[in-house]
């Protein structure tokens, strides 16, 4: 089953939370550290998907052209 953008994000910061905590056993760190990186992994590929799919719909009286999607950082909103 595909797990939603949105949840995923919530997972992968909840793991990094724990691991940040420094209260979490060895074993059980590397187990999230694990469930982490496939995490980061398909969230990445799940917004270059979402990234591309923006970038078709972009219309002009032209027809179609691309522009660079802008991530949207802390900076940008302070």
């Amino acid at each position: 089953m595909e797990i939603k953008f949105e949840e995923g994000l919530k997972r992968l910061e909840e793991i990094v939370g724990k691991l940040e905590s420094g209260e979490v056993p060895l074993e059980e760190a590397i187990s999230l550290y694990e469930e982490g990186i496939k995490l980061a992994r398909a969230l990445k590929a799940k917004l270059e998907e979402i990234e591309m799919r923006v970038e078709k719909l972009m219309e002009t009286e032209e027809g179609f052209k691309t522009e660079e999607f802008k991530h949207r950082t802390e900076a940008d909103e302070g």
